[in-house]
């Protein structure tokens, strides 16, 4: 009788050897786009690594930077509270730090598949709420803190988080009207989503920064904040509509049948049956979306919010600093890339498992 160690596969096609011949060396072309890579990083990495680690100074002053040839962190730690929190009162910076975490736990436990039920959705809401009211103060004891101080990072996440909460039911919601057969519904959805999805979202901005408190009766303001949120929702959750509109038209007919035959009401019908077929199958471009708004939140700087970008530009205003925009706007560029790549990653956690 054979052995097994007979039968092994041949040490080429497994483990790290086998990875990189399929992955990098599969073919001609791949081969020779795989040694171009290695020549550029040959080239450019030594001295990248030169610049940003061996010559870099990470604690001195300004003065101190002048005088080398590598990279100074120092405007990311000497600066890093206001970059971060901006001019949310120095005492009080807890507030938005525990507001952070307080997301990123919620962000984790929804990656959970166990803990997707309806009570999610309410969890979230109550969550935000508190955030709100831990950022905004006034009850529990904290000192209330203006929503014009709010900024940096923490503004950023809450522009994007509270933004993408309130798009996404929006979006469904408006996905449905516009396969609804009342035409006055279907017309008024399909007029808002071709309307928002025609103009860009500065435009937006600035008609909820600059247009809009000119409609409003004298003596009532809105504030800045909430209607660059509300520009940020009304326009993500047009695009969202037409990716869950995608999702709705590549469900069977027999799905539909089968849930009419069953005597289910419409509404039933939607949660039960069609609605989490249309969503899991829209996973990837629904993130792809989200992904986007996160990153459009950097546009609020325009009308004069002062986000994570908005902070970063403040700190290289300060003569001490300026040169050194390099370093300053790779550290912006690093954050907004690690939320990114976890909302992508999410994704591709979700897709895999729907499909295995």
């Amino acid at each position: 009788m054979r052995s097994t160690e007979e039968f092994r596969p041949p040490v080429t096609s497994i483990g790290a050897i086998g990875w990189i011949r399929q992955n990098l060396f599969s073919n001609f072309f791949n081969s020779l786009l795989t040694l171009l890579i290695l020549y550029f990083l040959c080239r450019t990495l030594p001295s990248f690594i030169n610049w940003a680690v061996i010559d870099a100074v990470w604690w001195s002053d300004g003065r101190t930077c002048n005088q080398i040839n590598g990279a100074c962190w120092s405007v990311i730690t000497k600066n890093l509270r206001f970059i971060l929190f901006g001019f949310y009162p120095y005492e009080q910076q807890w507030r938005p730090v525990l507001s952070i975490c307080l997301l990123a736990a919620f962000i984790v436990y929804s990656s959970f598949r166990r803990a997707w039920n309806k009570h999610l959705p309410i969890a979230w809401l109550v969550g935000l709420v508190l955030i709100g009211l831990i950022m905004r103060g006034g009850v529990f004891g904290l000192p209330s803190v203006e929503t014009e101080k709010w900024s940096g990072i923490s503004l950023t996440l809450l522009l994007s988080i509270f933004g993408l909460s309130a798009a996404y039911p929006f979006g469904v919601i408006l996905a449905l009207g516009r396969r609804s057969r009342l035409p006055a519904i279907k017309t008024l959805c399909v007029l808002y989503i071709e309307l928002i999805r025609g103009v860009p979202l500065i435009s937006m901005l600035f008609m909820a920064s600059v247009m809009f408190p000119l409609f409003l009766p004298e003596g009532i303001t809105i504030n800045k904040i909430l209607r660059a949120q509300a520009a940020i929702v009304m326009f993500t959750a047009a695009y969202i509509a037409e990716v869950v509109r995608g999702g709705l038209q590549a469900i069977p007919r027999g799905q539909y049948e089968a849930a009419e035959s069953l005597g289910l009401n419409y509404y039933q019908k939607m949660r039960l049956i069609i609605l989490p077929q249309a969503l899991r199958t829209v996973i990837p471009p629904t993130v792809s979306i989200l992904i986007s708004a996160f990153k459009d939140t950097s546009l609020v700087v325009i009308i004069g919010l002062f986000d994570l970008l908005r902070t970063t530009q403040v700190t290289l205003s300060n003569p001490e600093w300026t040169g050194f925009s390099t370093e300053a706007y790779l550290f912006a560029a690093f954050i907004y890339f690690m939320g990114c790549f976890v909302m992508s990653n999410f994704s591709r956690r979700l897709a895999t498992k729907q499909y295995t």
